[in-house]
């Protein structure tokens, strides 16, 4: 064939995080903290509800919204969780993943060359999704110093008049980042006063360790202009049963369920009936993982005061963000070597946008005992780093 591939695709780089997965699957006796996923297995509760679909015959196909009753389950939730109803008959649409509901609410709402802010460090996907969409992508450098949190003049610098849509990632992926409802509020006032859309990506919402957490939809004037989006991934445990939800005006689910319709079809079916009772009894399993998460939080904090490796506390999520500036070494660098020497994977900062570079995403959605293995062969790499350097 002679015919040219799209050029927006071959442009388009691949995850930076695929690499370390390829890597770790040649090497033996790798504890890797490098997937988002939760070590927990899906409750009981919640498989036996997926059997008992399977064992009934249910495996049609649903609406393509979505069934009925799993709609009705995510409005009750977000009404009892934030406070804002959603029509379970045209505000809410049931996709395969979060990672769907990004694409296709931007292609929902992208006309050519309207712009698409997205904080960073943030999840790989955002980037690329805009792109897809015909957006041109307008990037915010997140600091440290702020705690990674997205401030008002920021915000400001970055809107033009072609400015279409702001991608909030908060509990954030890959610090950890949370925003208060003082944050949003500042936020909010702005996207109102700019007229523009709100993405609000929650996948992360119940793992909020400093109070609960709080949607910018939630705040006045904000649902007729937010997509929020949330699954059932990490909050339950539900990672391979790809599914997530998109919550916003009936005009915009309206156009995002046509897409949805041509290019999917529905969501899996038997996910969808395991996830009915996911959101009506779920609520007990979900503390007890929030709490062995904290727990762990709290290990790795420790433990990098302990190395004297600087990283501000994340409220939010299953990850933390180290800096591991000062052994002048790319983030691709350090994560490689600490690969090969001590066995232990983890993902480079600058896989979540440039100014993640000098950073490491380490996950703590693991045992604490392989936590405890890692954080040893770490201070052990990091202590030889300086002597090293100590001898330049």
């Amino acid at each position: 064939m002679t015919k040219e591939l799209s050029k927006k695709v071959l442009n388009i780089k691949p995850s930076g995080i695929r690499k370390f997965f390829d890597l770790v699957s040649e090497m033996e006796d790798v504890i890797s903290l490098g997937v988002g996923e939760p070590d927990f297995d899906t409750p009981w509760h919640i498989r036996d509800e997926g059997i008992y679909a399977l064992e009934k015959g249910k495996t049609f196909y649903t609406s393509n919204s979505g069934l009925k009753a799993l709609r009705e389950e995510i409005s009750n939730y977000i009404k009892r969780k934030q406070g804002v109803f959603y029509n379970p008959d045209s505000e809410i649409v049931v996709t395969v993943g979060g990672s769907e509901a990004i694409d296709i609410g931007l292609r929902a709402l992208i006309n050519d060359g309207d712009e698409v802010i997205i904080p960073q460090p943030s999840y790989v996907s955002y980037e690329p999704c805009a792109i897809l969409a015909n957006a041109n992508p307008v990037i915010i450098n997140l600091k440290a110093e702020n705690e990674f949190r997205l401030k008002p003049d920021e915000l400001l610098a970055a809107i033009t008049d072609k400015t279409k849509v702001l991608i909030l990632p908060y509990p954030n992926n890959p610090t950890g980042a949370v925003m208060e409802k003082d944050d949003l509020d500042k936020i909010a006032r702005i996207i109102v006063e700019k007229d523009i859309y709100v993405m609000s990506d929650e996948i992360y919402s119940e793992l909020s360790y400093n109070g609960q957490h709080v949607s910018i939809a939630s705040l006045p004037s904000m649902k007729e202009r937010t997509i929020l989006i949330n699954g059932f991934s990490k909050a339950y445990a539900m990672t391979g049963w790809r599914l997530g939800y998109a919550c916003a005006p009936s005009n915009i689910i309206k156009q995002m369920t046509k897409i949805h319709q041509f290019a999917i079809m529905c969501a899996p079916t038997t996910s969808q009936y395991a996830a009915v009772e996911a959101l009506k009894n779920g609520d007990k399993d979900v503390e007890v993982m929030k709490t062995s998460y904290n727990q762990r939080r709290r290990f790795l904090i420790n433990a990098f005061k302990e190395m004297q490796l600087e990283c501000f506390e994340p409220f939010g999520a299953f990850y933390v963000f180290p800096c591991i500036k000062e052994f002048n070494m790319s983030s691709e660098e350090f994560a490689t070597r600490f690969l090969e020497e001590e066995k232990v994977a983890a993902v480079p900062g600058n896989a979540f946008g440039e100014c993640g570079e000098g950073f490491l995403r380490i996950s703590y959605a693991y045992s604490l005992d392989n936590l405890k293995e890692a954080m040893f062969r770490m201070k052990r790499f990091v202590e030889r780093l300086r002597e090293s350097n100590k001898k330049q």
